[in-house]
C-alpha cells in the first residue's frame, strides 16, 4: 500500500508545519482522505480547515480512528503517543522523507533545491510553469503569491521545493532540478559541511534529467559536477547561459539571459542579485525542458515575491521598513548588498538568530554578514522548540559581532517588546534610511509595535 492509493485516509501529524501542510493539502486533492493535527492554533491549521481538511489540535491516539496511514513531521518525536498507537495499531507509518520519496517516485517532479532561495526559486518555476499553460501542481514552504496555498495537486506533475533539514530530500527523486547555492545549515544533522554538500551531490545524481546550478556559488558548482544532465548558469563568460545587463530598482529588477542561441529579456517585481540569480536558474532548466521562451518571460514577470523576501512593510517616521526570512550568513549578507546596491546607505538591522544549534555552528559567520550596517539590534534566540541546556542566547551573537568592530552600534536586546524603543533612539541618533527585520522565527511582530505604526 501506499499513500498515493486512490481513497487512502491519511493523517498528518505537525500539519502546521510549512511543509507539512502542503503535503496536506496535495494529498487531499489528489484523492486522499486527510486529517491532520498540531500542537497549537496557527493560521496554517485554518486554511487546511478552509480546504475541508479535518484538523485537530494537541496529539491523541484518538485522532487515529478510521485512518489507513499516518504521516509525521521532523518537530514530532518518537514518544508521541499518536505515533506509539500508530504502531500498536499497525497503521503505516510514513515520516516526511519517506512520504516525499513516494511522491515524487509516482509523480514527474521538477525540482528547487539549495540552502537559501528555494521558496522564491520554487515559486517562480510555478509561475513558468503556469505561463506555460501545464497543470501543474506545487509542494513548498510558503504560499505563492497571487496563486494559492503551499500545496496544490495538478495533473501534469510537480514543482517541489527541496527541503535539506533532517534529511528530508534523502529520498526525492526529481526528473529535473534546479540548485540555487550550497552553503553550511543543518549541520546538528549532517555534522559537516562536507557531508551536507555530498547530500546535495546524492540528489544532483539521483535526477534523471536536467539539472541547472547557479555555479557562481562554489558549492552548487561542486554539486553540477554529479549531473548526468549538467548546465551551468552565471555571470562569468564561459557561463552556458549568462546573465548579463542587470538592473536594480527599489521596485524590481530586469536582466538578459543569454543561452545556446538565444536571448532572454527578463523584468521582474522583485529586487536584488539574489533574486536575479535565483529567476536565471529557474529560466534556464524551464528553457532546457522546452517551455516557449515567451512563457518563461511570462510567468517570471507574474512573480509577485515570495512572503518575507524583502518584503517591504511600509514606512515608519519617513524610514522605509522591509521584512526578510534571512537567518543564514550568506542570506543576510546578500539581503544587505541588495539594500546597498539600491541605494540605502544607513541601515538599522534587527536580527533574530534561529535555533540553538544553528548559532552555535555558525557563530563565526554571522559577524562578516553584517558588515555595512549603521545598527544591528541582536534579540534573544528563536528556539524551534529545541533544547538548550546550556542557556545560549542572542548575547552570543551580538558580543562576536561588537568584537568584529566594523558595525556602528550593537545592541542586545532579549525582548522584542523592548526593540522598538531601541530601534526609536538609533533612528534619533543615526538618521537611518532603511530598518531590516530579519529572521525566520516571530521577529516580524516587531514591525507591528513600532510607536505610531507604519505610513
Amino acid at each position: 500500500m501506499s499513500l498515493l492509493t486512490p481513497g487512502r485516509r491519511v493523517h498528518v501529524m505537525g500539519a502546521g508545519g510549512a511543509g507539512m501542510s502542503g503535503l496536506a493539502l496535495w494529498l487531499a486533492e489528489r484523492g486522499a482522505v486527510v486529517s491532520g493535527c498540531d500542537a497549537a492554533a496557527s493560521p496554517v491549521l485554518d486554511e487546511l480547515v478552509a480546504r475541508r481538511v479535518a484538523v485537530a489540535l494537541g496529539h491523541d491516539p484518538s485522532h487515529l480512528s478510521g485512518v489507513d496511514a499516518v504521516v509525521w513531521s521532523p518537530a514530532v518525536g518518537p514518544d508521541n503517543p499518536e505515533l506509539v498507537a500508530a504502531a500498536t495499531l499497525g497503521l503505516e507509518r510514513v515520516d516526511r522523507p519517506a512520504a516525499l520519496a513516494q511522491v515524487t517516485a509516482a509523480t514527474p517532479t521538477w525540482g528547487v533545491a539549495g540552502t537559501h532561495g528555494k521558496t522564491t526559486a520554487t515559486s517562480m518555476l510555478v509561475q513558468v510553469a503556469l505561463a506555460a499553460g501545464r497543470d501543474a501542481g506545487w509542494l513548498l514552504g510558503a504560499p505563492v503569491l497571487g496563486v494559492g496555498a503551499n500545496g496544490h495537486y495538478g495533473t501534469e506533475g510537480l514543482v517541489l521545493e527541496v527541503d535539506e533539514s533532517y534529511g528530508t530530500m534523502s529520498g526525492v527523486v526529481p526528473e529535473a532540478l534546479a540548485l540555487t547555492n550550497v552553503e553550511p545549515d543543518h549541520l546538528d544533522h549532517y555534522g559537516t559541511l562536507e557531508r551536507l554538500e555530498a547530500a546535495f551531490a546524492e540528489l544532483v545524481a539521483r535526477t534523471a534529467g536536467p539539472v541547472v546550478a547557479w555555479t557562481d556559488d562554489p558549492g552548487a558548482a561542486r554539486a553540477l559536477a554529479h549531473a548526468t544532465r549538467p548546465t551551468g548558469v552565471g555571470t562569468a563568460p564561459g557561463a552556458p547561459w549568462r546573465v548579463v545587463e542587470v538592473t536594480l530598482r527599489r521596485d524590481g529588477s530586469r536582466f538578459e539571459l543569454r543561452g545556446p542561441d538565444e536571448r532572454l529579456e527578463v523584468d521582474l517585481r522583485v529586487t536584488g542579485r539574489h533574486n536575479v540569480a535565483n529567476a536565471a536558474v529557474v529560466a534556464a532548466l524551464a528553457r532546457t525542458l522546452g517551455v516557449e521562451a515567451r512563457a518563461v518571460e511570462r510567468g517570471l514577470s507574474n512573480f509577485l515575491g515570495a512572503p518575507r523576501r524583502f518584503q517591504r512593510r511600509g514606512a515608519w517616521r519617513g524610514v522605509d521598513v522591509v521584512e526578510d526570512y534571512a537567518h543564514l550568513p550568506g542570506e543576510i549578507a546578500a539581503t544587505l548588498a541588495a539594500a546597498r546596491e539600491l541605494g540605502y546607505d544607513r541601515v538599522g538591522v534587527v536580527f533574530q538568530p534561529h535555533r540553538v544549534t544553528r548559532t552555535l555552528a555558525l557563530l563565526g559567520s554571522f559577524p562578516p554578514a553584517f558588515d555595512g550596517a549603521a545598527v544591528v539590534v541582536v534579540t534573544d534566540l528563536y528556539r524551534a522548540g529545541e533544547p538548550n541546556p546550556e542557556g545560549v542566547t542572542g548575547e552570543r551573537v551580538a558580543t562576536a559581532l561588537a568584537e568584529r568592530g566594523v558595525v556602528g552600534s550593537v545592541h542586545y536586546v532579549a525582548d522584542l517588546d523592548r526593540v522598538p524603543e531601541t530601534l526609536a533612539g538609533a533612528l534619533d541618533d543615526l538618521d537611518l534610511d532603511l530598518v531590516l527585520v530579519l529572521g525566520a522565527g516571530d521577529v516580524g511582530r516587531v514591525i507591528v509595535e513600532l510607536p505610531g505604526g507604519l505610513a
